[in-house]
């Protein structure tokens, strides 16, 4: 990605990545990308926001160089200290040995950890703490600590004097800056804060309340782009997330695990009924549906209908991942219907239901479709009344 001008004097000296397949090696981004993101705020005294992955280091260091036009940067200022950021931290170090690294405490035990604990000498590491500032002539940086935000060292730089927070993973979105340039933000961002820092709501709210009291402009991430413009609607919708709260209370998702199709055609039959009630009713089916973007949905909707098919006396695996994957980004506060196959032994409500007994503030619907091989008579009845149930609140 080529160098932009965020201010006058600060810079974007990032790197897009279009062709890494799996984000952390689990979550894909193709054909999208992902971007490694890192600033250099340019006054008396010069510092490098966060370096990036290894995978960019060449290309990141020459941004760097460009943007510094031959001066030496007096701090790299380390917000987050995981690989896709943290990459490149020594080769920076290594080529400006003046240049001083600034973090917290534990920024500097992860670093001893990573790359050794003769890695930096100690006059080159300078331990900042909450709210202390670091002055660069017309620039200040204040620093404000996010601990699981999503890693323990995390911390946040609020810059006073332009009023711009880098904000290292919070306000993240999958997709390089390139290929996503005219893509609405939400989409993205919603399915990465789930699936890396979903699970840490309380401490995404902690620092939502530290920044409520900041006047701020800009939003600068480690991941997709700055944040220029409706920051109130982004700042809700973080709020919103942080609380496990749906962003539509009334819609619908039906998830399908189905074996040979006819569960499949069960969740569907469902979607049907619902829709010509007027609901909103997305569905997703889970042999085919990466589960980054399945539990985005969950999260989205209000209402939650689970349909598997029973597999060797247990669920059927796609729709036992989904449950789990769930289950650890700490899913809550949903409504959840229940439709179960199983031709000679029917056990994926029971299971499903064990499985939702582990999530919190989770509200079952009384009517369980129990199929035996296929939708009759009986189940039809069953997923009639489980209908109406869901269109009555």
């Amino acid at each position: 990605m080529a160098i932009q001008t965020v201010t006058d004097a600060i810079r974007y000296v990032g790197v897009d990545d279009n062709t890494l397949a799996l984000f952390e090696n689990q979550y894909p981004v193709q054909p999208m990308g992902v971007s490694y993101n890192s600033y250099v705020i340019l006054d008396e005294k010069i510092a490098v926001m966060d370096s990036v992955d290894a995978r960019a280091t060449e290309e990141w260091l020459s941004n760097v160089a460009r943007v510094l036009e031959g001066r030496s940067p007096d701090y790299l200022v380390v917000t987050h200290m995981e690989p896709d950021h943290s990459g490149s931290l020594m080769r920076l170090a290594q080529k400006y040995p003046e240049m001083k690294i600034v973090g917290n405490a534990k920024t500097f035990t992860l670093i001893k950890q990573f790359f050794g604990t003769g890695a930096l000498s100690e006059d080159r590491m300078l331990e900042v703490g909450e709210r202390d500032t670091l002055s660069l002539g017309l620039h200040r940086l204040r620093f404000l600590l996010a601990p699981m935000v999503h890693w323990p060292e995390v911390m946040t730089a609020y810059e006073e004097t332009e009023k711009i927070l880098f904000s290292a993973d919070a306000f993240g979105r999958f997709g390089s800056l390139e290929r996503t340039a005219r893509a609405p933000w939400v989409p993205q961002a919603r399915r990465y804060y789930y699936n890396i820092i979903g699970k840490y709501g309380a401490q995404v709210q902690a620092l939502l309340k530290k920044i409520s009291a900041l006047e701020i402009k800009t939003i600068c991430p480690l991941h997709g782009p700055m944040l220029t413009e409706d920051l109130g609607e982004y700042l809700r919708l973080y709020d919103l997330w942080a609380q496990w709260k749906p962003e539509e209370p009334e819609g619908i998702l039906i998830t399908h695990a189905s074996i040979h199709g006819n569960t499949a055609h069960a969740a569907k039959t469902l979607k049907g009924k619902l829709e010509k009630k007027g609901v909103q009713v997305n569905i997703c089916d889970l042999t085919v549906t990466d589960l980054s973007y399945a539990v985005a949905s969950a999260f989205y909707c209000g209402k939650l209908v689970l349909a598997s098919a029973t597999y060797d006396g247990g669920l059927f695996p796609p729709m036992r991942e989904f449950l789990e994957h769930l289950r650890t980004k700490g899913f809550r506060n949903r409504r959840v219907g229940l439709i179960e196959d199983g031709s000679w032994a029917p056990a994926a409500a029971r299971l499903m239901r064990t499985k939702l007994e582990e999530m919190k503030d989770i509200h079952l619907y009384e009517t369980v479709v129990s199929l035996r091989g296929a939708l009759n008579q009986t189940s039809e009845a069953q997923m009639d009344a489980l209908v109406a149930e869901l269109c009555a609140e």
